[in-house]
């Protein structure tokens, strides 16, 4: 298989080249290898369909903003969240013919389109992402005209061969020496025209609903897991298959927890007393609250871990961990006698208790010896 090469380097253009940019390029590079102009030459027959190949993604938003995400992909290549990429040629004649009459060329005949896929922004919970949850959801879309079943033509009739390019949706013209073709105004390439359009969709084959859905959301995903829902984006054109929703999942912030990768961290605040002589306290996780046991000693920045209290892996490859990390809270008021007995306990420190206060000081007092 050919291995495929850097779309941008293809055209010439940069990563950050403007719509018209990439265009210019592709049609000064679109005539120097036509196929016309180089008769019998493989080489320049293979450039132009490398050509044509960029052209297609880079100048396609949607298409160009996956590839910029996913990289360089050859054709049938699937860009999750947009739908099937299939680079064609018939845009090659299109946008060369546009500078000539300022129309884009038809391709004839009443071809069926796959559906638009669409994208819904759905926010859950903390704990929702946690557990999986169901979601009920409602999507505007466009759906077959149910009065003409999508053909947006009344009933009893039928589209007819349009008279003006008599079927082939294209109709042509001389420019000097050469002869090019343009997209019929009459049928905009269809090849057919509706005398009798469908009064419910007028004549376009689908109209604008809503469709409330179900979405499953599984545990362990996090803020921008998108999910994809095959033919639930709009539906086809004259008999397409539809295209495919994506939900797109954003996570509300924890008041307390904080999420990084599956590992959960909270941090908890303990007291003097709770520090110097160890205890045991209660701290929330998510489904529940469990103890911890602080050993006595204890310094701010401490980190305790509980195995398998975390997120579960959204690929199912176990579970993360609950991080406390405990910081000391100073009291800031203090009852009269609460004072006398620290100060009691100040008179008896001789800095055994306290070897990082120690250690500071014999550092210093050794800078000035």
């Amino acid at each position: 298989m050919k291995q495929k090469r850097d779309y941008y380097q293809v055209l010439g253009v940069s990563r950050e080249a403007t719509p018209e940019e990439v265009k210019k390029a592709y049609r000064k590079l679109a005539h120097q290898y036509h196929p016309d102009k180089n008769p019998g030459d493989r080489n320049a027959e293979e450039r132009f369909k490398d050509i044509g190949e960029a052209y297609d993604v880079l100048s396609n938003p949607e298409k160009r903003e996956a590839y910029d995400r996913f990289g360089t992909a050859g054709p049938g290549t699937r860009f999750e969240g947009f739908g099937d990429f299939e680079p064609g040629f018939g845009n090659i004649f299109d946008d060369i013919f546009e500078g000539f009459f300022g129309g884009r060329a038809g391709r004839g005949g009443r071809t069926s389109h796959r559906g638009a896929d669409l994208r819904y922004n759905l926010e859950i919970g903390f704990e929702e992402a946690a557990t999986g949850v169901e979601k009920e959801i409602v999507i505007p879309r466009l759906e077959p005209c149910g009065t003409c079943r999508g053909s947006g033509a009344t009933a009893g009739s039928q589209p007819v061969v349009c008279r003006a390019c008599r079927g082939t949706g294209q109709v042509r013209y001389s420019q000097g020496f050469l002869t090019v073709s343009q997209t019929c105004g009459q049928c905009r390439g269809e090849g057919r025209t509706i005398e009798h359009p469908c009064q419910a969709c007028r004549g376009l084959g689908q109209v604008k609903a809503e469709r409330t859905l179900t979405v499953k959301i599984p545990a362990g995903v996090e803020t921008g897991t998108r999910l994809r829902l095959g033919g639930e984006g709009e539906a086809g054109v004259r008999g397409g298959p539809p295209g495919d929703l994506y939900v797109v999942v954003a996570v509300k912030e924890h008041p307390i927890f904080v999420r990084h990768g599956d590992d959960i961290y909270c941090e908890v605040p303990i007291n003097f007393t709770q520090a110097a002589l160890g205890a045991q306290i209660e701290i929330p996780t998510i489904a529940a609250r469990t103890t911890l046991k602080i050993p006595a000693g204890s310094q701010t920045g401490a980190e305790f871990r509980m195995k398998g209290k975390g997120f579960p892996n959204a690929r199912g490859y176990g579970q993360g961990d609950l991080v406390a990390r405990i910081f000391v809270e100073v009291p800031t008021h203090l009852s009269a006698k609460q004072r006398d007995l620290l100060e009691q306990f100040a008179r008896l420190e001789d800095g055994a208790g306290s070897p990082l206060v120690q250690g500071f000081w014999d550092k210093v007092k050794s800078l000035f010896n």
